[in-house]
């Protein structure tokens, strides 16, 4: 598959982890495979990679590896494939891949299954499967490299309980289509799923043309992890404290530094402006 490069995130420090890089690498074993050493990188081997006319680009790593991935083959005609290796895999479960079998993975790569996805960006950088202002944006922000490497998933729940006591931020909405323009906490989707298997936002199909929102109205950090729970397991959103809509533009801001994350990774702080490029994204999936 000289046609076939993998952008291999070398970065994780498990067992389960080195395993499975060693089984990428044999898989892949008649691709050209480039490893990351530094985050932001998978970005820019990409961007080449389209360049000297990849066909196919593989991003070996999870949610993290896929969003720089993307946002360096954005605009081409290069298939995105998936070897998801990371720790949540959140797009790959959206679209139905075999997470735990990367063998099968692979065979669905040396396919020409595709499907056409959105894409959505925010302030010009593009993200695949979710967004956030606001409270989670905060805790990636204060989840350090150490406390992921020693405690995982686990990480993020510790930040979040650092930073429960603290005044949520006041984040002004406009978009046409919502009837809000107040919160504290805004999450955006391209996908149903957020946080792992747990289908968030109900309404949402990752071609439709439209980003699904989540606006959490004014209340307190520990208010929100409540309903946070509440979102995830209940089949509808109907708590008056929730305003979930639809729309193609949205735009937060703030008179405070609020952090932005995409896909997990933070990217800034508002203002920010989000929008979405329909059916633009070429991915490898399941027949």
């Amino acid at each position: 598959m000289s046609n076939t490069l993998v952008i291999l995130n070398p970065a994780a420090h498990s067992e389960r982890a080195q395993r499975r890089r060693g089984q990428v690498a044999l898989l892949a074993r008649d691709s050209v495979i480039c490893a990351t050493s530094r985050s932001g990188e998978a970005e820019g081997i990409a961007r080449r990679a389209v360049l000297e006319g990849f066909e196919k680009i593989v991003a070996a790593g999870g949610d993290g590896t896929i969003n720089e991935v993307v946002n360096g083959l954005a605009g081409s005609q290069a298939k995105l494939g998936l070897l998801p290796i990371g720790t949540m895999n959140v797009f790959a479960t959206e679209l139905g891949l075999p997470a735990h079998d990367l063998e099968l993975c692979w065979k669905i790569i040396q396919s020409e299954q595709t499907r056409l996805v959105d894409l959505p960006s925010a302030n010009g950088k593009h993200f695949v499967q979710l967004a956030g202002v606001g409270l989670d944006a905060q805790v990636v922000k204060e989840t350090s490299t150490k406390l992921r490497r020693n405690f995982g998933p686990l990480s993020y729940l510790i930040s979040a309980a650092q930073i429960a006591a603290r005044q949520p931020p006041r984040l002004f909405i406009e978009s046409e289509d919502a009837s809000i323009d107040e919160g504290s906490f805004v999450l955006i989707g391209n996908g149903r799923l957020y946080g792992g298997p747990f289908p968030f936002f109900k309404h949402a199909v990752i071609d439709d043309g439209l980003l699904d929102v989540v606006v959490f109205k004014r209340l307190g950090y520990l208010e929100i992890i409540k309903y946070l729970q509440d979102v995830i397991f209940s089949s509808e959103i109907r708590a008056p404290e929730i305003e979930y809509f639809q729309t193609g533009r949205l735009l937060v801001q703030s008179d405070q530094s609020v952090p932005v994350e995409l896909d997990g990774e933070l990217v800034g702080n508002c203002p920010v402006e989000f929008s979405v490029r329909e059916r633009c994204l070429r991915v490898l999936v399941p027949g």
